[in-house]
């Protein structure tokens, strides 16, 4: 009994909660160093004992975002405060749950009082109800916000305008204020003319959309950022319908839209594009192995080689092909390195291990005892030829499998080089 004396005697603990949100029509709403100023004026005019004051940036139109928020109704639970000083209703609840949970804690005697710039409100029925129906207000408003918001942009997309940022190349321009003057999607000229000619690279030079990245982005393609494009971004621009005059909003919704903006490809030369990059096949990752990528390096910058398998479309049907090329690592846009294909490759090394006969061989244990193994074979058949490692291999070049011909590849200490399309052989330097 003492103990419940002294706490209904002792002043109500205040606490000072500012809250500024994102929201689009609070961008002139006052600062949080202004409403806690405003808020401190109040409790030194009523001579109310403030014990804290917290704030946050967070939008209240959402239940249990707010961690500030959350952790003082839990002091209000625990008895440590009971009282708040804001700026308006509106800046502790624009959502039911946060009003709901406000009004149980009046209801439990444990908030007493919340205090704003022009209202208080206690509890009582009357006062409680008024709180109510202003934070419901500000629910209502939150909820024709959106409606207003996906009107406006129904509206855009009616007009031929796509809403947000317009696909790599394009730009906005505005008329008047930023915010309410009108705007119009032209060319970005310092990139329209790359992402065109992305398009004319796979359309008239058959190249696939890898080759088509190197060539674009080392000739200057770059984000709005100044960055590199990487290879995902230039498939994401191949398969962009903004570019042909059309776009779909919002996305996966089946809702098109005929943009008023100038296309820089007819549909017809999209769909030619997207046909002729379903060609390239992708393969599942480990299910395509280039037994020669680590073999080789480039002779023009001394990046390695790696491999790639185009499919192509011909008359008499699909065929595979695969080639290998210049990685360009590390930033090495530049390099314009030939490819080669992979009959060739191993055609051309043939005529070096041929040519040069005195090649010192680095082999193995395990090529060596394959390699008596056929000499004894030879020598019970009769045969008197002994066969030497550079036989072997060529043997091995022109029957084996792909992943015999590298193994037996990496015997030779020296390694192969791609320069101009061609083969050749230097020291290696991993010896």
């Amino acid at each position: 009994m003492e103990t419940s004396r002294k706490r209904a005697e002792a002043p109500l603990r205040y606490c000072i909660y500012a809250r500024k949100s994102s929201e689009s029509d609070e961008k002139q709403a006052m600062s949080i160093e202004a409403q806690i100023r405003e808020m401190q004026q109040i409790a030194e005019r009523e001579n109310l004992n403030v014990v804290d004051v917290r704030n946050e940036a967070k939008s209240a139109k959402s239940v249990g975002v707010r961690p500030v928020y959350n952790q003082l109704l839990q002091d209000i639970e625990d008895e440590d405060i009971q009282g708040i000083i804001t700026w308006a209703p509106d800046r502790l609840s624009r959502n039911a749950g946060d009003l709901g949970r406000l009004v149980d804690l009046m209801d439990a005697g444990k908030l007493h009082e919340i205090r704003t710039h022009g209202q208080n409100f206690r509890n009582n029925p009357n006062e409680k109800f008024l709180l109510m129906i202003l934070c419901s207000q500000a629910k209502l408003e939150n909820d024709n916000r959106g409606k207003n918001i996906r009107r406006g942009m129904r509206a855009a997309c009616e007009s031929g305008r796509k809403p947000g940022m317009p696909a790599l190349g394009y730009a906005i321009k505005r008329e008047g204020s930023r915010y309410r003057g009108a705007c119009e999607i032209v060319h970005d000229e310092e990139r329209i003319h790359h992402i065109k000619k992305l398009f004319h690279l796979i359309l008239d030079k058959d190249m696939s959309g890898r080759e088509a990245w190197h060539q674009v982005t080392s000739e200057g393609l770059r984000t709005r950022k100044g960055k590199v494009l990487t290879r995902s971004m230039v498939y994401r621009i191949l398969n962009d319908t903004f570019y042909y005059g059309e776009f779909e909003y919002p996305k996966q919704s089946g809702v098109w839209y005929k943009g008023n903006h100038k296309p820089i490809i007819t549909k017809k030369q999209f769909l030619e594009v997207r046909k002729r990059l379903a060609t390239y096949e992708k393969s599942k990752w480990g299910a395509k192995t280039f037994y020669y990528s680590k073999l080789l390096k480039c002779g023009r910058c001394g990046s390695g080689i790696i491999g790639e398998e185009h499919i192509r479309e011909r008359k008499s049907g699909v065929k595979k092909y695969v080639y290998y090329k210049c990685s360009r690592y590390g930033g090495k846009l530049q390099c314009n390195e030939l490819y080669i294909r992979e009959e060739d490759l191993i055609d051309r090394i043939s005529e070096y291990i041929d040519a040069y006969r005195d090649i010192d061989i680095k082999v193995n244990s395990k090529i060596i005892q394959q390699i008596q193994m056929l000499n004894e074979i030879n020598k019970i058949a009769g045969i008197r030829t002994v066969l030497e490692p550079i036989d072997y291999i060529k043997q091995v070049l022109v029957n084996g499998s792909g992943r015999q011909k590298a193994q037996l590849l990496k015997c030779i200490d020296k390694k192969f080089f791609l320069q101009n399309g061609e083969i050749f052989l230097g020291k290696n330097e991993e010896k």
